[in-house]
């Protein structure tokens, strides 16, 4: 029985080796679920749309440097950072 269910289990890891049909990539899958999860809807949209993840957005799974980052973007939004400002300040390339 062992045998049957560890060869099930290796079949199913194979099949996602296979080549796949489909060559364009499309937003969402197991990607946007992990940052979904993780970071909240606003970054799995933006990483859907094929942005990469900030620092900031990295730090907040460590602990405690998670209070100190949320800490950082509260007082960014208090003097009323916009998302144009940080595009110009980090690049086009997360923002």
């Amino acid at each position: 029985m062992k045998k049957i269910l560890v060869a099930g289990i290796m079949a199913f890891m194979l099949m996602g080796m296979m080549p796949q049909a489909e060559t364009e990539a499309r937003p969402g899958g197991i990607g946007g679920l992990l940052v979904g999860c993780c970071f909240g809807i606003r970054t799995t949209g933006e990483w859907n749309e094929g942005k990469d993840l900030h620092f900031r957005d990295w730090g907040r799974l460590v602990p405690f440097v998670n209070i100190v980052l949320a800490v950082w973007d509260g007082i960014q939004g208090y003097e009323g950072i916009t998302t144009s400002d940080l595009r110009a300040e980090y690049g086009a390339n997360y923002y």
